[in-house]
């Protein structure tokens, strides 16, 4: 199981950004969640298998459509055993 955070900066907040995330995590049984931060940036954990990892990382890059994504900081971290993938 591996698990990263990710910071993800640009025009990230009022774009859906946190729903589409939860809707592609959890079509790729990848686990966590997404909050807009005070900052404007989404931070988004995530944990599931390598390779679910990494396409929903390769998502993160692009967002859903009207998201600009500028830049995104990865983190690994420990899995912390999440289910589901939850929006706060």
């Amino acid at each position: 199981m591996a698990a990263a955070r990710f910071f993800v900066s640009g025009r990230v907040q009022g774009v859906y950004f946190r729903a589409s995330a939860r809707d592609r995590a959890l079509a790729l049984g990848v686990s966590g969640y997404a909050r807009n931060l005070a900052d404007g940036r989404v931070e988004v954990v995530a944990e599931g298998e390598a390779a679910a990892l990494a396409q929903f990382e390769q998502w993160l890059h692009e967002g859903p459509p009207a998201a600009r994504v500028d830049r995104i900081e990865r983190t690994a971290m420990p899995a912390q055993g999440h289910r589901g993938f939850d929006t706060r």
